[in-house]
């Protein structure tokens, strides 16, 4: 039995995120360079009344990078009309690929891209996997799913999002323990490698149809099958001693920086 998911994104929505872009580039002398749909919507278990949570990467003009002073290398919108929209400038999200950032990795792995510069994209993707250190992702995931079980599910009655968004982290760190290297974004993907327990596959897929239905607060009885998965797994769990130490090549970076922030076509984009 497949796991349910859906990526919901209209034409509407698609236009209107492709101008609000556009709009940043303007107002930041900036490149977008690649965007992507990065929350639920990108999971593949959107509630209805889901935030559109659109996340970018962008350049700035070659002299922005000759400053003595260090810039703002973040740009954020106020949420607006469901539209949650946030982005990195590049050198900012390459040392954050150097520190094996597990969100940027799930950026790269997006099944909805609203732009991307295919070239600079391509090698991104390429040089993830050299990148991803299992230490720190597999921390990363555990931690994440440790802290919303305390915080939302200890109670008879829980808010129902938050099992998804503990076994979702949960069966990253496992997908990890496995050897598969950087697990995918979207949820149904880990969870069909993942979970081989039928029945637990049949409440994991009751769960999906319920919050895909249902609004984001919505609260529910508890689940027994995934709250005795998520306890035993979750259980004496300890922080590796080596958790911080890094991985791959700076040069590697480095090069791909000055290319994208020096070829001729970005600079007469930028111009």
């Amino acid at each position: 039995m497949a796991f349910l998911y859906a990526h919901p994104v209209s034409a509407a929505v698609r236009e209107r995120v492709e101008k609000e872009l556009t709009a940043i580039e303007a107002r930041h002398q900036v490149k977008v360079l690649f965007a992507c749909e990065s929350g639920s919507r990108g999971w593949g278990f959107a509630s209805p009344d889901s935030d559109y949570d659109v996340r970018f990467v962008y350049v700035h003009r070659p002299e922005w990078y000759l400053r003595v002073e260090p810039q703002r290398d973040v740009i954020e919108l106020p949420i607006s009309d469901e539209l949650d929209i946030s982005g990195w400038e590049l050198r900012k999200a390459l040392q954050l690929l150097r520190r094996s950032n597990p969100t940027l990795f799930e950026w790269l792995d997006s099944p909805l891209v609203y732009r991307e510069d295919a070239a600079l994209a391509g090698q991104l993707r390429a040089l993830a996997p050299s990148f991803f250190s299992s230490r720190k992702g597999r921390w990363h995931y555990l931690s994440m799913a440790k802290k919303n079980f305390r915080g939302y599910l200890l109670g008879d009655t829980v808010r129902l999002k938050k099992y998804l968004y503990v076994l979702r982290p949960l069966l990253a760190a496992l997908w990890v323990d496995a050897g598969r290297g950087m697990p995918p974004m979207r949820f149904a993907d880990l969870a069909d490698a993942m979970v081989s327990d039928v029945a637990l596959r049949d409440e994991i897929n009751q769960l999906l149809a319920v919050k895909m239905a249902a609004g984001e607060a919505e609260y529910g009885a508890r689940f027994p099958l995934i709250h005795d998965f998520i306890e035993r797994e979750l259980a004496e769990e300890k922080l590796p001693p080596d958790f911080k130490q890094p991985e791959g090549e700076d040069a590697q970076l480095d090069q791909l920086l000055r290319q994208a922030i020096g070829q001729t076509p970005l600079a007469e984009a930028l111009a």
